[in-house]
């Protein structure tokens, strides 16, 4: 049997939403791993408290501190989206569109400022 009769194991298939770029993509693994952690321990130290545990006081404030850090990497998420969106631009209509008519708009006045040059 060829390579050619066998069927393919991976077939690409267009998506709706492209892929996230690499640093948001990372921000974003980073922030859930983070909750989840948080949520573990803000449970752990719940059933510690109802079981009147010397490790429930210590787990309160390790859940405290948790969720600051899980905020802050949720900001980070947000902060990494808006620097990468910034730093390689947005492929959006609305942007495109007026991209393309302040270039138009920039030809024909630089067109406009040549013919008063020479005139």
């Amino acid at each position: 049997m060829s390579t050619e009769e066998q069927p393919q194991l991976w077939i690409e298939e267009p998506v709706a939403r492209p892929r996230l770029p690499d640093p948001v993509r990372t921000a974003a693994v980073r922030a859930v791993l983070i909750v989840a952690l948080t949520l573990i321990q803000a449970m752990v130290a719940f059933l510690c408290s109802l079981a009147g545990s010397w490790l429930a006081f210590p787990m309160v404030l390790g859940a405290v501190a948790g969720t600051v850090v899980a905020t802050w990497a949720a900001l980070d998420v947000w902060v990494t989206r808006q620097v990468w969106n910034q730093r390689n631009g947005v492929v959006s209509v609305p942007s495109s569109t007026a991209r393309r008519l302040r270039k138009e708009r920039r030809a024909a006045r630089r067109t406009a400022h040549t013919l008063h040059a020479k005139s």
